[in-house]
């Protein structure tokens, strides 16, 4: 859905301030539920039960919290532009936060605006995200982040 598949350093740092890209729809299926349970040993019954789900409060299984976070990086391969030649990393978060759960079945997206574009050195950038993860017919955003990446010369 971004509407530029490839960018310059330069013109990447000329977008602060502006909505960069926005995701495709994911689907929370009842199996990458699953599977993300299974692979991180969070078995946890909210997650995985509807009767524990139900009696904690939620109308269905949820998502982990941080499967939706782990969903950002599939997204921003949706979302955001090719910076030829240069490696991106995962530098962190300076803000995290989990609004409202992913319930079972729903579809989320991603949302992504450069709020900060700092270079260092030559050939290389830190970059600060403002990310919302937003669920398919809801008004509340599943998360909302300040995620940091860092651009480097190959």
């Amino acid at each position: 859905m971004s509407a530029v598949s490839e960018m310059s350093l330069g013109d990447l740092a000329g977008r602060v301030g502006q909505e960069v890209g926005c995701s495709r729809w994911f689907d929370i299926s009842r199996a990458r539920i699953a599977a993300f349970a299974d692979v991180t040993e969070d078995h946890q019954p909210i997650h995985l039960d509807a009767d524990a789900a139900r009696a904690a409060g939620f109308p269905a299984p949820i998502a982990h919290g941080f499967l939706t976070l782990s969903m950002l990086s599939p997204m921003t391969y949706d979302a955001l532009p090719f910076v030829p030649r240069m490696n991106s990393v995962n530098y962190g978060f300076d803000r995290l936060r989990f609004i409202a759960p992913v319930a079972q079945g729903a579809r989320i997206r991603g949302r992504f605006v450069l709020d900060r574009f700092t270079p260092k050195g030559e050939g290389a950038a830190q970059l600060h995200w403002q990310v919302t993860v937003e669920i398919e017919a809801q008004d509340k955003p599943a998360l909302v982040a300040d995620w940091i990446t860092r651009l480097y010369d190959r």
